[in-house]
């Protein structure tokens, strides 16, 4: 790359990181409330509800190496990640409508049709929006930086997420209303800030020599990049450490806490109201640390505050109120820090082989965050199902509290031993640029 951090400008970064707003509003409806409101608003069930979830995401799974292979080849006359961006957030606008408005009477095949609609979108806007940040710069801190502004923009359409339902409740909306609000929310804001990011914000251009499709070749890099393999572990392990509580959250609050709608948005909006309040923090930790040694910090006080879950009395908000904010406060770390590692040990590959396979390595890591929320929801689901939650059995109150907070504290452990051992760190990658360089790297950034 020829020193396009030189040349990347503040508002060419926040430009590029304000669709992420956008795309991050319907994320609390889609996986928090979507489940259940069609699981038990909407009557098709736990296990029902659950499955279908699990099979789409599974079938998700095609899609994405297909879009991130096919992103790094395809050069067009707007780019490579653009037209994919562009065409990925129209599918998804128009299934997010149909899914968060639907007719009376959903069936099965309704959810299934739609959610895999939706799925299919997100990842042509997800996999080449991704690669095309981690093409904006080579250094080392400033991908930081960059992952920092987007998933804190991020993070502020969550809070618009959570705050919209919020507010409706106080008014008296039911949730299927609230859910409609969101959709045309989503559309209104997402629609100009897209258009701002493809107009404003340039792409590198191609390569040279195109990208291998040889699955051998491709297997053996992957193989050999250590870096990735540690990282894509953690990833995963992580993913189903925040996927659980994520999809269940619900369900524990209003079988065990007995909370009620405008509550449950309430302690969503404290959670996310840390993490943008804190998610600077965690880029200074970086800088003056590592990556890695950040986001154990942060995975560790998350586990610290969580394991005091199943010890909360019924109907105390409060005190799960504190824990919604000392573990929303970690969130930042979650979100800005794996990227830029992501980032990073792509140029493992690129140094390597030469290749320039973001689409494709990004493509891999949306894999297994889709995979972790897959098997959080099959999982989750219909054990829960089956174990009478639903009839207001004791076992399935304490299997769900089982589920939503003791699960996550033991994955979260395993994701900071495996994190801990990585060890590609500012003077590695610094190694890395050096190399990609003498190799006479064939992007240019313009900006």
């Amino acid at each position: 790359m020829s020193a396009p951090s030189a040349r990347l400008r503040p508002p060419t970064i926040v430009a590029y990181g304000l669709p992420a707003l956008a795309f991050s509003v319907p994320t609390i409806p889609v996986y928090v409330y979507l489940p259940s409101f069609y699981a038990e608003d909407l009557g098709l069930g736990l296990a029902v509800t659950g499955l279908i979830l699990l099979a789409m995401r599974v079938f998700d799974l095609v899609s994405d190496p297909l879009v991130g292979v096919l992103s790094d080849r395809l050069v067009t006359r707007l780019g490579r990640r653009k037209p994919w961006i562009a065409i990925g957030a129209g599918a998804a606008g128009l299934a997010l409508v149909m899914l968060f408005a639907p007719p009376q009477g959903v069936s099965a095949i309704y959810l299934a049709v739609w959610t895999g609609v939706l799925y299919l979108g997100w990842t042509m806007v997800a996999v080449p929006y991704s690669a095309w940040g981690a093409e904006l710069s080579d250094d080392y801190d400033l991908r930081t930086r960059i992952t920092a502004v987007r998933e804190g923009l991020s993070v502020v359409g969550i809070l618009m997420a959570a705050a919209l339902p919020f507010g409706l409740g106080l008014m008296g909306w039911g949730q299927a209303a609230q859910l409609a609000g969101v959709a045309v929310a989503t559309l209104l804001i997402g629609a100009p800030l897209v258009v701002i990011a493809l107009a404003r914000v340039p792409e590198a251009r191609g390569p040279t020599r195109q990208t291998s499709f040889s699955l051998t070749e491709i297997g053996r890099s992957l193989s050999a990049n250590a870096p990735f393999r540690r990282l894509l572990m953690a990833w995963f392990v992580n993913g189903l450490a925040n996927g659980l509580p994520a999809v269940l959250l619900p369900l524990y609050l209003r079988h065990q806490l007995g909370a009620d709608a405008t509550a449950t948005a309430g302690l969503i909006f404290v959670y996310f109201a840390a993490a943008v309040v804190l998610l600077p923090l965690w880029d200074r930790l970086s800088r003056t640390t590592s990556k890695n040694r950040a986001w154990v910090f942060a995975m560790t006080v998350a586990i610290a505050a969580f394991i005091w879950v199943p010890l909360i009395d019924p109907g105390n908000l409060v005190a799960f109120g504190v824990v919604c904010a000392i573990t929303g406060a970690t969130l930042g770390a979650d979100l800005a820090l794996p990227p830029a590692m992501q980032a990073d040990v792509i140029d493992v590959d690129r140094a390597t082989t030469g290749q320039e396979r973001a689409g494709l390595y990004f493509s891999l890591w949306s894999m297994a965050a889709k995979l972790a929320l897959a098997a959080a929801v099959g999982m989750a689901f219909p054990l829960l199902g089956w174990s009478g939650l639903e009839q207001g059995e004791d076992r399935g109150r304490v299997l769900l509290v089982a589920l939503y907070a003791g699960v996550p504290v033991a994955l979260k452990l395993a994701a900071c031993a495996l994190i801990w051992q990585y060890d590609l760190g500012r003077a590695k990658h610094a190694a890395l640029r050096e190399k990609i360089a003498q190799n006479h790297h064939p992007w240019e950034n313009t900006q």
